[in-house]
């Protein structure tokens, strides 16, 4: 459910329709129109809405559509391209936001060129 309306429902619905459903931030994206780079995104979705191959792209800015539901899409980030797989609870989202840029930092031991009190390494 979003906002009301059940997976099948936001399908059925026209773009401006939907439109007024959304957040302040992707109605007023789509009300001013999308990129080209959104268009050509969701032309090659809607080609690629059959096969089992994701769809590779760099658009990590483009909102989740009803059309996108059930669909494999491989978004970069920034190294190498993650398969996300669209489900309904996403709507209202960008593609961006499931694909992590940073790796989580995990800080080793002191190692050569150390300062001489950071070299102590306590015994476990």
């Amino acid at each position: 459910m979003y906002r009301g309306k059940t997976a099948e429902d936001l399908q059925k619905l026209a773009l401006e329709q939907l439109v007024e459903l959304l957040p302040a931030r992707q109605r007023r994206t789509l009300k001013r129109g999308l990129t080209e780079t959104q268009q050509k995104m969701l032309k090659k979705l809607r080609k690629y809405k059959g096969t089992t191959k994701p769809l590779r792209t760099k658009s990590r800015n483009m909102p989740i559509l009803p059309e996108m539901f059930g669909t494999t899409i491989a978004v970069y980030s920034g190294q190498a391209y993650v398969p996300v797989t669209i489900v309904p609870e996403m709507i209202g989202h960008y593609l961006g936001e499931f694909v992590q840029t940073r790796k989580r930092v995990q800080h080793g031991s002191p190692g050569f060129g150390a300062t001489r009190g950071s070299k102590f390494v306590p015994l476990k």
